[in-house]
């Protein structure tokens, strides 16, 4: 698939820059109800689409082994919305600080249902089109690492697992990705699958 596909299937509800109104939030595929909505933290993601003209990658990174949360696991960019910015600009500020990609690389094309985590956070991902970046600046404090994959290894449902999880009383579907020697799984899964579901 190429950028000019992508952008073209590339189609959202309610897919405005600005747009106020609240995002649908995912748990897996069930949907959270307000309240649970009131009492979670927002945080803003980019998912970087990288466009190589005869190929289109997906940019993650690798957060570093010392943090406290989530050590090591396969993110994207992205942190806690301040107060005073909208998810997007949030998005973008936290790719800046965190790998060096500066917001006038990035062309947004608009945001996923967000997705709810067992950590108490809502995530609102937003995708955007980059071209390849050398030598991005990794805040090592953070980040350990960056990698790409292929668009396309997402695309076939074969590729993309889920599985039923119980805890605490409550059943929650697990996302994960295998690819090469990573392993993507949880919120980031669950993202890629939701583009995924976009592009069909």
């Amino acid at each position: 698939m190429l950028a000019e596909q992508f952008c073209s299937r590339f189609v959202l509800t309610r897919n405005t820059l600005t747009a106020a109104s609240p995002l649908s939030v995912q748990k897996g595929p069930v949907p959270l109800t307000n309240s649970t909505r009131s009492t979670s933290q927002h945080a803003a993601v980019l998912v970087p689409i990288v466009d190589y003209g005869h190929q289109l990658k997906v940019l993650f990174t690798q957060r570093a082994l010392h943090l406290r949360h989530h050590p090591g696991q396969i993110s994207f960019p992205g942190g806690r919305i301040e107060p005073g910015e909208s998810s997007s600009q949030a998005a973008l500020r936290e790719a800046e600080e965190e790998i060096g990609l500066a917001s006038t690389e990035v062309t947004l094309l608009g945001r996923l249902p967000a997705q709810d985590t067992s950590t108490g956070f809502i995530i609102e991902p937003w995708v955007g089109i980059i071209s390849p970046q050398r030598g991005l600046q990794l805040q090592v404090s953070e980040v350990a690492a960056v990698f790409e994959v292929p668009l396309s290894h997402f695309l076939p449902q074969d590729n993309r697992h889920q599985l039923a999880l119980t805890l605490q009383g409550k059943t929650r579907q697990l996302h994960f990705m295998p690819y090469q020697d990573k392993f993507i799984w949880g919120a980031t899964a669950a993202i890629m699958h939701q583009l995924c579901l976009q592009l069909k």
